[in-house]
């Protein structure tokens, strides 16, 4: 039988390459390591400076993207990478932390003749900006982060699992039913879209039960004491911006702002999307993407 996921990604892709003219590119950093990215085919100028679209925990980037991608491709160079167990990129080496994420990622665009960039981070996606930023300075120029925090503490652990009702993010992020998958959607969503379950089954095999043990080892690797936190404030060089969605049941909205514009003395802005939850990119893409363009084109003018 036909899986209707597999079906929608190959159109997708289809889509994606003859609307934007980018192609999936396999980076291999060392042996036993691939980074696969989706890119232009010339690398970023002056004209088309380069935007990082980087995904979520749920699914691949295109899959997060969609969206986003065709709206700016015709302004930026846009590459979305697959983060590592994610789409076509993969690796031999036990390292499973958002750093070596982003080391990953760093390094995949260097190789593809990146220089300077903005990334945009969704949720976990965020976070392993956030130590692009860390990591390369000189590569990241400034950063959006969209349902995230700079680092994912066990405080924001502990808060985001009691306002949801469950006991850890494995048991809600890697849902192996439709009414967990359901569930999923209920919590990420302002108003949950209703799916057939067919769809929720295709997307349960094809996308989501891909390299569960490895995934189970990031979401374990993803959490940081909150003491460790107090280190944050020596590599803070980049301007950062969140772009949320109001009713984001699964990070608080104020708690990574808050954070972080200490750290930059008040500098951090924070643009408020109403009647949309974690999942705002894909629940409000019209209102996100204007207020993305219009924070990037604010940024590339130099503030």
């Amino acid at each position: 039988m036909v899986n209707t996921v597999v079906v929608t990604q190959t159109i997708l892709r289809w889509l994606l390459r003859l609307t934007t003219g980018i192609r999936p590119k396999q980076v291999e950093l060392e042996p036993g390591t691939v980074i696969n990215i989706w890119a232009p085919s010339s690398p970023p100028t002056t004209l088309k400076p380069a935007l990082v679209l980087i995904h979520g925990f749920g699914f691949n980037g295109i899959l997060t993207w969609p969206l986003q991608i065709p709206s700016f491709a015709s302004r930026y160079s846009v590459y979305v990478p697959d983060l590592l167990f994610f789409g076509g990129s993969s690796t031999d080496r036990p390292d499973r932390t958002p750093a070596f994420q982003a080391e990953c990622v760093g390094r995949a665009l260097r190789r593809l003749g990146v220089e300077r960039c903005t990334v945009v981070g969704f949720s976990y996606g965020g976070a392993v900006g956030f130590k692009m930023g860390e990591l390369f300075p000189g590569l990241v120029e400034s950063l959006v982060l969209t349902g995230s925090v700079m680092e994912f503490t066990e405080s924001v652990s502990r808060n985001g699992l009691g306002r949801i009702g469950y006991d850890t993010w494995e048991e809600y992020m890697m849902p192996d039913s439709v009414e967990g998958f359901r569930r999923l959607l209920e919590h990420a969503c302002y108003k949950p879209p209703w799916l057939p379950d067919r769809l929720v089954k295709d997307a349960l095999k094809q996308v989501l039960f891909e390299h569960r043990k490895e995934r189970a080892q990031l979401l374990d690797a993803m959490f940081i004491p909150d003491d460790d936190v107090a280190k944050l404030g020596s590599y803070c060089a980049q301007e950062i911006n969140f772009l949320w969605g109001e009713e984001d049941k699964l990070v608080d909205i104020q708690e990574g702002y808050d954070r972080i514009n200490r750290l930059l003395n008040g500098k951090a802005t924070l643009k408020p999307i109403k009647k949309a939850g974690h999942l705002v990119q894909i629940e409000r893409p019209c209102v996100y993407n204007r207020i993305l363009k219009d924070l990037l084109l604010s940024l590339h003018r130099g503030g």
